[in-house]
């Protein structure tokens, strides 16, 4: 391909070049590249100019002309450059997908897996991008972050259509969108799931945070916005967007909001799952059987079940696919060795999922609720004493530990928690030795709440050292020691 195909705004005295492939790290590029030279957080991809040049770079897009004889496309932002250049290098692969993305502080994942599963039953072959894995022609993948680079996404696109795949659903992290990685995907419809504090460490302030979630739902709209107006900041995205999209693009959704176009009722839910009754836009009810358990869950299904229907789904198969839709890992994750108390894991680690888990952990039981939780290192302190307090106030036994302290002194984080508990509660640096003391002090009828890692399959310390560590086969392990199935 042209590099004036792949980027319109190619210089006169670059055209004609043949770009061959697309990088942005400088040990990617082969005979034929066109590297971008885009600015990261700690290395100026200009400072690797060179080095791409020595291994075949044919051109460069860079944001200041550099001193070296290689054709160079200057621009104003070369990582808002990328994502255009990548959807024409690959053809614009999602003109060829249902593609729909998810947004939101908490929910994503779940979201994005039943989605994912309604759309399969409807036989729409469906790939998936997101936190925990993602799956490409029904092949599962691992993932480094929620949602890659520009390049590695429309890559992945196009690699989908050609393995089959007529739909995809997406995680869109807040990073993500700030910083242009989701630009030039064209999307078939978006769901807001929520937005509480998180990642401020990064936008600065909520408005921010906020203001990067919006683009998802603006910069362009899609096809269909599906909005949780349970949510402040949902209700705020709904109204701005009902002028742009209209009542038949705009779907709405919420357990609380009287004003949701789809709305829940009559919940009961337990440790094994939900029932409920969907009400919709044209007045209709669905009678829905989830094996999710808690409030915040049936929100999630909610989000689902919305998009699914507004892209032609049938309501009767999107009922079905709920009911057989099974747990995510490390999602409210039940782990189970024939103990007479239950052990939840659950990702959480943000003070509004901590405190829907622990609330919905409450209402399984009559009895005491335990949590073993920490706060990773590198990240928004502001959430740590908050994340105390809540924990202090909705659990009957709390173990602070560590989460993924990195560059952080494990104790220093665990203090900084502490400081939102009066008086101070157990703690113990060591994780491990953590979920296993909860899970030996745990009574019948018990619930253990192992919050924070979820799926992860590693803890991150300092100098980017990653040890192996499972919460869910950590759980597993304590309760066979103790003799789950024997007592």
């Amino acid at each position: 391909m042209r590099l004036e195909d792949v980027l319109p705004g190619a210089p006169a005295g670059a055209r004609g070049v043949e770009v061959t492939g697309l990088a942005y790290n400088s040990r990617s590029v082969t005979a034929g590249t066109l590297f971008f030279c885009v600015r990261g957080f700690t290395r100026d991809g200009h400072e690797f100019a060179p080095d791409a040049v020595s291994r075949g770079a044919a051109a460069l897009v860079v944001d200041r002309q550099l001193e070296l004889a290689i054709p160079q496309v200057v621009v104003a932002d070369v990582r808002a450059a990328m994502a255009p250049a990548a959807a024409a290098f690959y053809g614009h692969p999602t003109r060829e997908l249902e593609v729909v993305g998810v947004t939101g502080t908490n929910g994503k994942t779940t979201t994005a897996y039943l989605l994912r599963a309604l759309l399969e039953a409807d036989g729409r072959r469906t790939g998936l991008l997101g936190t925990v894995t993602s799956v490409v022609g029904g092949v599962e993948h691992p993932v480094e972050r929620t949602t890659p680079e520009a390049i590695d996404l429309q890559r992945t696109f196009r690699s989908m259509v050609q393995a089959g795949d007529r739909a995809c659903v997406m995680e869109v992290s807040s990073h993500a969108l700030e910083l242009h990685r989701a630009d030039a995907i064209e999307f078939d419809a978006a769901i807001f799931t929520n937005l509480t504090q998180d990642h401020l460490d990064f936008h600065g302030s909520m408005e921010q945070y906020f203001l990067a979630k919006r683009r998802l739902f603006t910069e362009p709209p899609p096809g269909y916005a599906v909005v949780n107006i349970d949510d402040t900041y949902g209700a705020r995205l709904a109204a701005e967007l009902e002028p742009v999209l209209g009542p038949e693009r705009l779907l709405t959704v919420g357990l609380d909001a009287r004003a949701a176009g789809h709305r829940a009722g009559g919940l009961r839910t337990g440790l094994h799952g939900s029932t409920f009754t969907i009400t919709c836009p044209d007045g209709t009810e669905q009678h829905v059987s989830s094996p999710l358990p808690g409030r915040f869950n049936v929100l999630n299904v909610l989000g689902a079940f919305a998009a699914a229907r507004a892209l032609g789904v049938p309501a009767a198969t999107a009922v079905a696919a709920i009911d057989d839709a099974g747990q995510v890992p490390g999602r409210f994750e039940t782990v189970d060795e024939g103990q007479p108390f239950a052990v939840l894991v659950d990702y959480a680690h943000t003070p509004d999922s901590l405190e829907n888990v622990l609330l919905a952990a409450r209402g399984l039981t009559s009895n005491g609720v335990h949590v073993v939780f920490g706060c990773g290192g590198d990240r928004d302190r502001g959430k740590r004493p908050v994340m105390g307090e809540i924990a202090a106030r909705l659990a009957d036994r709390v173990i602070v530990t560590s989460d993924n302290p990195r560059s952080e002194d494990p104790e220093e984080i665990i203090a900084e928690i502490l400081a939102g508990i009066d008086p101070e509660v157990e703690h113990d640096s060591d994780r491990r030795a953590a979920i296993e003391a909860a899970i030996a002090g745990a009574g019948p009828g018990d619930v253990v709440v192992i919050a924070g890692k979820g799926h992860e399959q590693g803890q991150e310390f300092e100098h980017g050292r990653k040890i192996p560590f499972d919460d869910v086969a950590v759980a597993r392990a304590a309760l066979q020691r103790r003799g789950g199935r024997a007592r």
